[in-house]
């Protein structure tokens, strides 16, 4: 059922007065799920306008309610947190449609009498959002981090030619289902009248677009799958950011003695010995603890921005020094042991995994036409940057690449400095990364304490959430496997399993060409493979890892 409603104050719905049956809600969208339990609040998206004046989305499940307390139970919800109302969305950028005629989301344009037609639908960008530049600029940061620096790894456990074909197909394959994404949030967008969809409710719309009742019904876990795999990816990708920081410290430290201002590519040097790996990730736990109490993004923006430089200098100058002196190339398998690819996999995707950031850099563009464009340049620069950094650095360093390439880096000065300043860019880069599932799981509990206790139980549990990361990463060490583990286990399912599937349920209903379907099919399928397949051979690999391990060396040949 959906009801339209205008003209109640937010006071009044926390007072839980007003009439649903009498269309007295503020622009409210209700969707009910008809269950067996009892009713429940699923989902509640709001956005702002002058006078304190609301736009929501409210999403419920359980037995039909009774229209006359549904405004007190929406006004319980928006009751939580009162500052929300003003402060928090604001400092959203949302829009204010008080004052304009630009339609709100989700609110019929044309009064209680009817939607829009889908042919006056458009589009409206945010009146100070970004510029083509800029999401460019966002979109490679977004998808350029750890994931480039463990590609020569990679590349050595497909093959050197393998590896370079693998990483093409699979950045245009993941390009592609970027596109798909984009493609059924737009469609949803016109069907439904909204300005902007994430990518948990376009997957919710599209199970609801499906034939078969029972995934309508319940639609709104496709929400929960998107947002707990979101949650898996990005919380992987701070343990992946512990082992990289300690291992490169701990590199720094123990050739602190034997470093010169001598960069020659043929000096031994002795590696004093130094505290395990581990003991470098509890001593840098307290600092990131630290940095992740930093709420305000505009802040966090200016470390990142402190980050996007220190990497961009580094990156520069790992460049300058692997394609010198690149030995004979011969000897490198051209295809590696079918056993060793699905690590191959599982560091690749994790790499592509940009997916999450679509949506949102969509949605704060000034001109989001301009996206698909933007979509394309900006892939297609990340992945000639991919293929070669991965094939320059196999090339350099042969079987001796670690797990990082700044692992192989000469002892001198310069390059020490590159390992402390991509070091302190990744520190920076956690806090960015953490953001995301603090948000999506910190404010529902703080919301069940009272105000006094809110800001304690806040901190306490980025505290919590940071330990975890930390404690995840003491456990697996070994960068290579933290990085293939990740991206098989998370990176896969958001990137290339469903995506296809979400056009397959988006537009099944509506006509769909054999070809398309088996293409979506095929592409879900390989993500499925390489999901079963890279998160077993990394475990594995874990409990009896091979005679050689890439990372952890007492002495480095330069």
């Amino acid at each position: 059922m959906v009801a339209w409603g205008r003209g109640l104050s937010v006071d009044s719905l926390q007072a839980g007065q007003g009439d649903l049956a009498a269309l007295a809600l503020p622009c409210v969208t209700l969707r009910w799920v008809i269950t067996s339990s009892a009713l429940e609040m699923e989902d509640l998206t709001c956005m702002v306008g002058s006078g304190n004046e609301f736009c929501c989305e409210a999403h419920f499940s359980g037995r039909f309610p009774d229209l006359h307390t549904a405004p007190a139970q929406l006004g319980r919800a928006l009751g939580v947190s009162r500052t929300m109302s003003t402060r928090r969305l604001r400092s959203e950028d949302y829009n204010d449609y008080s004052s304009t005629d630009v339609t709100p989301e989700g609110s019929p344009p044309d009064g209680m009498n009817g939607f829009a037609h889908p042919e006056s639908y458009q589009r409206f960008g945010e009146t100070n959002g970004t510029t083509w530049y800029q999401t460019l600029i966002h979109l490679l940061k977004g998808n350029i981090g750890t994931g480039l620096l463990g590609l020569p790894l990679a590349v050595k456990n497909a093959g050197i030619l393998l590896g370079p074909l693998s990483l093409l197909v699979m950045g245009v394959v993941a390009v592609h289902c970027m596109g798909i994404l984009v493609k059924c949030a737009h469609h949803f967008c016109n069907r439904f009248q909204k300005q902007f969809l994430d990518y948990g409710g376009a997957v919710m719309y599209g199970l609801e677009a499906t034939p078969s009742a029972c995934l309508r019904t319940h639609a709104i876990w496709g929400r929960r799958v998107v947002g707990l795999f979101l949650i898996i990816t990005q919380l992987g990708f701070c343990c992946v950011y512990f082992v990289f920081l300690a291992d490169n410290l701990k590199q720094v430290v123990s050739a602190a003695n034997g470093t010169t201002n001598d960069c020659s590519s043929n000096r031994t040097v002795v590696m004093t010995p130094t505290m395990d790996s581990r003991l470098y990730m509890l001593s840098i736990l307290p600092f990131v603890v630290l940095l992740t109490f930093i709420q305000n993004l505009k802040v966090l923006s200016i470390f990142s921005m402190l980050a996007n430089v220190a990497m961009l200098v580094s990156l520069v100058v790992i460049y300058q020094y692997i394609v010198r002196d690149i030995p004979d190339p011969r000897n490198l398998p051209l295809a590696a042991a079918w056993k060793t690819y699905p690590l191959f996999f599982g560091t690749a995707i994790f790499a592509f995994e940009g997916i999450g950031v679509v949506l949102p850099l969509e949605n704060k563009m000034k001109n989001p036409r301009q996206f698909p464009v933007i979509l394309y340049v900006g892939m297609t620069i990340v992945t000639i940057l991919y293929i070669s950094l991965s094939v320059l650095g196999y090339l350099r360093f042969g079987t001796d690449i670690q797990a990082s390439i700044t692992l192989n880096l000469p002892n001198c000065w310069l390059y020490q400095a590159v390992k402390l300043l991509f070091s302190f860019g990744i520190f920076f880069t956690y806090a960015v990364q953490f953001y995301v599932p603090a948000e999506i799981i910190i404010p529902p509990l703080v919301a069940r304490v009272s105000e006094r206790w809110g800001w304690l139980v806040n901190l306490l549990l980025r505290v919590a959430l940071v330990c975890v990361t930390c404690v995840l990463a003491i456990l697996i060490p070994r960068l290579d496997l933290v990085i293939s583990l990740v991206g098989s286990i998370s990176s896969s399912a958001l990137a290339l399993i469903f995506p296809p599937l979400l056009e397959i349920a988006t537009y099944y209903s509506e006509g769909m060409h054999p070809l398309v379907i088996a293409k979506d099919i095929t592409i879900s399928l390989f993500g499925f493979v390489g999901f079963v397949v890279g998160t077993y051979e990394a475990l594995v690999e874990l409990v009896a890892p091979a005679a050689t391990v890439v990372n952890a060396t007492t002495v480095l040949v330069q």
